[in-house]
């Protein structure tokens, strides 16, 4: 299987082994064609967004304005902060200029003069790794104003790193804007879009850094070669992110539709012991998790966790074998969420606290039946009444888990324990004693 993102080429991250390999010659083809032209053909290839929402690159790019006497702007995400998600660091580290080269040419296809490359600030190592990259490519004449002698074009683009302060929240495209803007990160209400709208009231299109690594092949090789890898309605390769309980966590880059269970068993390893998987969350910590037995056939591909009741996300897919304690798995997804919650719409910053509260409370041994339709009467709650997609974020994982995971909810919040008492020792149901009734 070719590898479009990740090449197994050696050193790659090298500009002159980059451009041994025909690197750059992508955006001289693009030069020579008109930006409708690139649009159309990363249309028809059928390239839909890695970051999470999976929509179509080709029609976002299509949004930018074609006249209009406002500077343009590219902005690369690579943000990366959804827990289970580690895929874009490989590319800043193994086939940084591919990226760039795919920035120069998206950025000529909506008249961007001016690419913006956001990477979460603890990403250091990265950065400093992207930051030599693109220095040599403004040494080698393919980035700024040398371009133009380089490419025998009158187009030409610069680039600029622009370092996160560690807010998972500006992984979303408008706190993103505000965040580069030296503000702080709250997303916006939309409309307007940021293609009307976006960096200092400008026109600005944001994309995945992976979603842009993959635009350079589309044109060299053609849309029709990209459309025909993986599943049509979702084709190409994508980078997932395996962790949890496999014998070979990494990340492995393989076309759209390849099994779950292939990448479990087949690509990971399988699970240590051999023991039964209880629950897999195939798209990254925000997704809807998936149990065990609900694997059989599932396709790594934007329509097929669709139908399975999921979401493709990121691609971070986290394996929970059965001796998981999912009660307290729910529990730090929680906190991370509320951790993170900017603040500005009431139904996240209270809701979010509330469901880590109630499953704090659980744990504890203090928790009841009801808790649980509370978790999930909150998460609805929450669901479709935020700014910015944080909301489902933080409401999908907790509302799935309970329901999908009822029964192993029940059994915990209704199971006997041990409570010490002076003197005594009581068992009973938490359920039926009030914790105040016991302590005399």
């Amino acid at each position: 299987m070719e590898k479009i993102v990740l090449p197994d080429i050696k050193d790659l991250h090298l500009i002159d082994v980059y451009v041994k390999h025909g690197g750059y010659t992508a955006a001289k083809k693009a030069f020579g064609q008109s930006p409708d032209d690139i649009i159309d053909q990363v249309k028809k290839s059928g390239l839909r967004g890695r970051g999470g929402a999976a929509f179509s690159a080709g029609l976002k790019w299509s949004f930018m304005p074609k006249t209009t006497d406002k500077p343009k702007y590219l902005c690369v995400n690579g943000d990366e902060s959804e827990p289970g998600s580690f895929k874009d660091r490989q590319i800043f580290e193994f086939n940084p200029h591919q990226m760039i080269e795919g920035a120069v040419i998206a950025s000529y296809a909506i008249g961007a003069k001016i690419a913006y490359v956001y990477i979460r600030g603890e990403y250091h190592k990265w950065i400093k790794l992207l930051q030599k990259a693109i220095d040599d490519a403004y040494a080698h004449g393919y980035l700024g104003e040398k371009m133009k002698e380089k490419f025998g074009t009158d187009f030409y683009c610069d680039m600029y790193i622009h370092k996160g302060a560690g807010a998972y929240i500006c992984g979303e495209e408008s706190a993103l804007m505000n965040s580069i803007e030296g503000k702080r990160g709250y997303p916006r209400v939309k409309p307007p879009f940021p293609p009307q709208n976006g960096l200092w009231g400008n026109p600005t299109t944001i994309n995945n850094v992976e979603t842009i690594t993959n635009v350079p092949p589309i044109i060299n090789k053609g849309w029709a070669w990209f459309a025909n890898i993986g599943e049509p309605k979702h084709p190409g390769t994508i980078l997932f992110g395996v962790s949890g309980h496999v014998n070979k966590p990494g990340v492995y880059e393989l076309p759209t539709g390849t099994l779950l269970t292939d990448i479990i068993y087949k690509y990971a390893g399988g699970v240590p012991g051999n023991k039964k998987i209880l629950c897999v969350i195939p798209g990254g910590s925000s997704m809807p998790p998936l149990r065990g037995e609900q694997l059989k056939g599932v396709k790594m591909d934007a329509e097929s966790l669709k139908a399975a009741g999921s979401a493709i996300g990121t691609g971070g897919i986290m394996v929970m074998d059965e001796d998981t304690d999912l009660l307290k798995v729910l529990a730090r997804i929680a906190k991370f969420y509320h951790h993170e919650s900017c603040g500005q719409c009431t139904p996240c910053r209270e809701g979010t606290g509330w469901m880590e509260r109630i499953l704090k409370r659980i744990i504890r041994g203090d928790g009841s039946s009801k808790d649980l339709d509370l978790l999930i009467s909150v998460a609805n709650n929450i669901e479709g009444n935020t700014i910015c997609a944080l909301g489902e974020a933080a409401a999908w994982p907790v509302k799935y888990m309970v329901q999908r995971f009822r029964d192993y909810f029940e059994e915990r919040v209704n199971k006997e324990v041990i409570l010490p008492v002076p003197n005594k020792v009581h068992s009973m149901r938490k359920t039926a004693f009030p914790l105040a009734e016991i302590k005399n």
